[in-house]
């Protein structure tokens, strides 16, 4: 309503304050939201950092080694970077430096003791390709007319051989990311050196890794979690020695995982 003087009436401005009011506050409510940080609704750090540990008992020929009966040990470090995300997929690169890698290898030890043509005693140890079975027995032959005589005795032991490793080239996948139990797949290459020839003495100290693997990851919160994995692992000089029977083995293998 106007007045004769073309003056608003004071009813007709309290709806408009009230108008300009509400959307004051919403502007200001609105430009609060957009400065505090949005709740992050993935289980996805962009950097991971990692500590770990892997055992496995025994070696078989699995896909492509040869050598049995081989142990390995592994403590280390990894660090990841994500590289894809939504909600399907976690992609990250994954690499891993294993400043403690032994490898154990079987060992058949031999006592060989003579009664004919002489009394004699040998004894020689061997690092075989398949595993150790201990043995014994007594042979008697006769070559250019001397006849031999002589019981043998095979034991069986162990060696630790000392190595460190690396594996440069890696890659993870978890999958369902805005789930704390995330199911994911992982991957390496890269190699590893022994003080010693393994898996048999005419192998090779410096070797070629690769591994792939799958297995749970547990968040405890948006940056720590627990992983836990079974790997094939297998470990090659690629013909760089005289020998090459390779190790393949099933490792198990517990992480720890915190970042940001």
């Amino acid at each position: 309503m106007l007045l004769k003087s073309g003056v608003i009436c004071l009813p007709a401005i309290l709806p408009v304050r009230r108008l300009l009011s509400l959307i004051a506050v919403a502007f200001i409510a609105t430009a609060a939201m957009a400065q505090s940080p949005a709740a992050e609704p993935f289980f996805a750090r962009k950097n991971t950092f990692s500590f770990f540990g892997a055992y496995s008992n025994d070696s078989s020929p699995i896909l492509l080694g040869e050598a049995e009966n081989r142990k390995l040990l592994d403590i280390g470090a990894a660090y990841g970077r994500r590289l894809y995300l939504n909600r399907i997929v976690n992609w990250q690169y994954n690499g891993e430096i294993l400043p403690v890698a032994l490898e154990s290898d079987p060992v058949v030890n031999t006592a060989m003791v003579y009664t004919l043509p002489v009394n004699v005693t040998f004894h020689g140890t061997d690092v075989p390709v398949g595993a150790c079975v201990p043995s014994s027995g007594s042979i008697t032959e006769t070559q250019n007319g001397i006849t031999y005589s002589f019981t043998y005795t095979n034991t069986c032991s162990r060696r630790w051989n000392i190595g460190e490793a690396m594996s440069p080239v890696g890659m993870q996948w978890n999958f369902l990311p805005r789930k704390k139990m995330q199911p994911f797949l992982i991957g390496h290459g890269g190699y590893m050196y022994s003080t010693q020839p393994i898996p048999i003495d005419r192998a090779g100290s410096f070797n070629f890794t690769f591994d792939l693997g799958a297995g749970i990851e547990l968040y405890r919160s948006h940056t720590r979690s627990i992983r836990a994995e079974y790997r094939y692992h297998h470990i090659s000089n690629h013909e760089t020695a005289m020998e090459n029977p390779g190790i393949d083995n099933g490792l198990l293998q517990v992480t720890y995982s915190f970042g940001h």
